[in-house]
């Protein structure tokens, strides 16, 4: 069991109350973590801290903030085991999908490292004599990020990397079902020098969530906000955003299509499937939430894709390796068979897996699937995919878009000018050809469209989202004025 504090002005605290609670293991029920459970107070003392850390953290050079987020990135790597355990203990998550979380993550700060110097304007042209116009990128100032549990140490880093490489401070409000995983990113952080107040962390029980997140949003000094979760959740979060009239870079739900074209490569096509659809038990924002096959070629492609996925071991990662762990909780498990119910009664085919009474839910395939079925349009966000039989090009780019999400989306095709049309017809942020629905890297504009969110973390995007960008200019000769 983690017994963890938060993290304020550069102190270790407790909730000013003195309050905690418990994030269970979801296999077993056992505590794996207390933590703090703050409140309004809190939340806004770990404001108050970003706020007075913000002038100097702002002035600091980029070389010297590039120095202390290289070494973040080697802090979090040496990490890695008590990462792999905490990851295991309160979500349930794979090793493997702790160790991706870790080499990416570190990646990610290495990239906001390289960003320090990028953070670049430009001189335009003006049409008063002798006035030298700039448009400048500042930094905005105190940057709320909260990040989910799925992928907790990718999304953990992304809230805060950029920010910090761009000169803001941060708090970090960690999930309430892995607030130890999420108090690792923070050790890390400090460990690299960050002066106090530039990072700070907050814990809160889930009764307290809605009012810990509005007393950060409405704090004047927060200039920018970022979520990452559920739609439901960030509508919420975008409605209050609006209401104090805060920025924000929200990603959200998914419901990615992975299209199989008449002409791609089966084996090609199975692996990516396999991988986009069950790597964390399907728990990604990006993971295959509907496979689009053409009927051509389905019947070859759904035997193999279920050979595949029946092959995936699943077990308990704290006893030993797994592809498949457990889920988060319960509700995952009613869920999935909810909508493995409902699509079998329509006449939907169970190709592999099947309904689970515990969080170790096995790969589940279900064909035929029709849009009459909840499935066809639910977020599973678990192990259980549908697969679409389709006929042509329109009717599998119809099928695709056919959802109010608009994260991640693949498409298969020899054809790559065929298959690269295809991907510029489908409403999504992000689209693979040739490639899993599931990839992330640090450099590249990461967000969605539609119910998905909006906004774009990663790379220059994310230095445009975190940044002011201010019109200063110097007038250089004497200016003739009309009166």
């Amino acid at each position: 069991m983690n017994n963890i504090s938060m993290l304020i002005a550069g102190q270790h605290v407790q909730a000013a109350r003195g309050a905690t609670f418990n994030r269970r293991n979801p296999l077993d029920g056992s505590v794996a973590t207390t933590a703090p459970a703050a409140g309004a107070a809190d939340a806004v003392a770990a404001v108050d801290a970003a706020a007075k850390a913000f002038p100097a953290w702002a002035a600091i050079g980029p070389g010297e903030r590039r120095a202390m987020l290289m070494k973040a990135a080697q802090s979090l790597e040496a990490k890695a085991e008590a990462f792999a355990s905490a990851v295991a203990t309160e979500t349930g998550g794979s090793a493997l999908w702790a160790g991706f979380n870790v080499q990416l993550a570190a990646g990610m700060l290495l990239e906001a490292a390289a960003l320090t110097t990028q953070i670049s304007g430009e001189v335009i042209p003006s049409d008063v004599p002798g006035n030298l116009a700039m448009a400048v990128r500042q930094p905005a100032g105190v940057v709320l990020g909260m990040a989910p549990w799925n992928a907790p140490i990718i999304l953990g880093v992304r809230a805060i990397a950029t920010p910090l490489a761009c000169g803001n401070t941060v708090v970090l409000k960690g999930s309430e079902l892995c607030p130890a995983t999420h108090g690792l990113i923070v050790e890390a952080l400090q460990e690299a020098g960050l002066p106090a107040g530039v990072v700070n962390f907050v814990t809160n029980a889930p009764a307290d969530a809605a009012e810990v997140v509005e007393a950060m949003i409405a704090h004047p000094a927060v200039r920018r906000v970022n979520f990452t979760g559920s739609t439901r959740v960030g509508k919420i979060i975008a409605a209050l955003c609006a209401r104090y009239l805060k920025p924000a870079v929200l990603e959200l739900g998914g419901k990615a299509p992975l299209v199989v074209l008449d002409d791609a490569d089966i084996e090609a096509a199975v692996n990516a499937a396999a991988f986009g659809a069950f790597a964390n038990s399907g728990q990604i924002c990006m993971s295959t939430e509907r496979i689009i096959v053409d009927e051509s070629i389905a019947d070859a492609f759904v035997s193999r894709l279920a050979a595949k996925a029946s092959s995936l071991p699943l077990g308990d990662p704290r006893k030993g390796p797994a592809v498949l762990g457990s889920v988060i909780d319960m509700s995952t498990v009613e869920r999935c068979n909810a909508l493995i119910d409902d699509a079998l009664a329509q006449g939907a085919s169970l190709v592999c897996g099947g309904k689970a009474d515990n969080t170790l839910m096995p790969a589940t395939l279900l064909d035929h699937v029709t849009a009459s079925m909840r499935i066809f349009h639910d977020e599973s966000f678990g192990p259980v995919k549908p697969i679409v039989r389709v006929k042509g090009i329109e009717a599998a780019i119809a099928c695709a878009n056919d959802n109010e999400y608009g994260l991640s989306a693949a498409v298969f095709g020899r054809d790559v000018a065929r298959a690269m049309n295809v991907a510029r017809r489908i409403e999504s942020g992000i689209c693979h050809v040739n490639a899993p629905t599931v990839h992330d890297e640090a450099q590249m504009p990461f967000g969605g469209v539609k119910g998905s969110g909006y906004g774009r973390f990663g790379g220059k995007a994310g230095v445009h989202e975190f940044t002011e960008l201010r019109w200063i200019s110097v007038q250089t000769t004497p200016r003739h004025y009309p009166f």
